[in-house]
């Protein structure tokens, strides 16, 4: 499919709905998640928890939902995934118990994978066509990322200006009111995604030529016969661990480096601003150069961010280096993300069974969803307010990054060539 006027309308659409809808349950969170630890009155392993609900949801989704992309264009299915996820928003707002907490993540798990996440890859592996996967997947991560900035901007924006009181004085209820808002706002733009996605969000390329009428068994068994698939699953499950660790970011701030709620939610906005900044510059030099080369140097970057943090060299007094390694560890993470379902092509695994591969791939790759937070979550809280639980979430984080290193690097031989 070559870049038409249309098709950048559709690739726009597709990075708006892209990030929209994982907002609600992990953008928000990780911008505000001080303060959303306090008005659900949860510690980090009960949170860890519902992340860990919402995995095991997304596992069995990835698989069955998979299958769904190569049988579906994708336009429907997104849009009915959207309007879903941000009726979660209002219950949410609603402040739930854990128990209802955790069903709403078992919700979202659903809602964002069934309907979307496969069809989702597999529209941009049509945009991209042959020799602009780099391009696509750049575009489609940093466009995300970019569409995430402005949502927590706008988050620390409403927050702020419903927030009666400075960040240090306010009480939990003021809190609690302000965060409301912007739970509301959030639920309200999701639903006008939806509604754009389902009325514009249209190609010629929902074709015969990149669906299956069914998929059977032989197409399940001729995915797993290829190497790159069970590559990508340890080089996923290892790149997103990176990812999912940036989610303490911004408690990591106010908690070593005694930052108020509004400025450790700023450090969290930056992380938003770097992802769009990586994803777009790798993504327009992932074509030019090898794009399964620059897999392994985003993984080399992941693991020296984590690696600073682990070190315990960052201090309140070392500012400086703080925020440099907060770009270091970003531009790692987030070129990871780039770029790893941008090496499918090289891979050799068809475009018609995109969505039954990356139903297989996310089956293990995305299990971070699933241990990641009860693993930093527990760490963090034997050591609560301490730099020491931070320390050993960042091991725990540069180990996973040497070893996707690895396995990058494998299919850079294999497949770079």
């Amino acid at each position: 499919m070559k870049a038409t006027k249309l098709s950048w309308v559709y690739l726009l659409l597709l990075i708006l709905s892209g990030e929209a809808i994982f907002i609600l349950p992990f953008v928000l969170p990780r911008v505000f998640r001080p303060t959303v630890l306090d008005v659900l009155e949860l510690d980090n392993v009960q949170l860890g928890l519902c992340f860990s609900v919402y995995g095991l949801v997304a596992m069995v989704s990835y698989v069955i939902g998979g299958p769904l992309a190569d049988k579906y264009p994708p336009r429907k299915l997104i849009a009915i995934a959207l309007w879903m996820t941000a009726l979660g928003g209002f219950l949410f707002a609603q402040y739930p118990d854990l128990i209802t907490l955790q069903i709403l993540y078992g919700w979202w798990g659903f809602t964002t994978i069934f309907l979307f996440w496969a069809p989702m890859i597999k529209a941009t592996r049509i945009w991209g066509g042959a020799d602009s996967q780099g391009k696509a997947f750049g575009f489609l991560d940093g466009g995300r990322g970019l569409t995430g900035f402005l949502f927590s901007l706008l988050g620390v924006v409403v927050f702020s200006f419903f927030l009666h009181e400075s960040p240090e004085i306010a009480s939990l209820e003021d809190r609690k009111e302000a965060f409301t808002y912007v739970l509301y706002s959030s639920s309200i733009i999701i639903i006008l995604i939806g509604v754009l996605v389902w009325l514009f969000m249209k190609t010629n390329d929902e074709s015969d030529s990149t669906t299956l009428e069914r998929i059977s068994w032989k197409e399940m068994k001729e995915v797993l016969k290829s190497p790159s698939v069970w590559l990508l699953m340890v080089i996923i499950l290892c790149g997103y661990v990176g990812y999912k660790i940036t989610d303490i970011i911004s408690q990591y701030a106010e908690e070593v480096m005694l930052y108020n709620q509004v400025d450790a939610a700023k450090v969290g906005t930056l992380l938003q601003f770097l992802r769009p900044t990586t994803g777009i510059l790798f993504g327009l030099i992932a074509d030019r150069l090898k794009i399964t080369w620059l897999l392994v140097v985003a993984f080399v970057l992941t693991l020296i961010g984590g690696l600073l943090f682990a070190s315990g060299i960052i201090a309140p007094t070392t500012t400086i280096l703080f925020f440099m390694s907060v770009v270091v560890i970003a531009a790692g993470v987030y070129a990871t993300r780039a770029l790893y379902f941008g090496v499918m092509q090289v891979g050799k695994i068809p475009l018609t069974l995109t969505g039954t591969a990356v139903g297989l791939i996310s089956l293990i790759g995305y299990t971070p969803d699933v241990f990641a937070g009860p693993a930093y979550g527990m760490l963090l809280d034997a050591h609560p307010g301490e730099e020491i639980g931070h320390q050993h979430v960042f091991w725990m984080l540069s180990a996973f990054a040497f070893l996707g290193g690895i396995a990058a690097f494998i299919y850079h031989r294999k497949y770079g060539k």
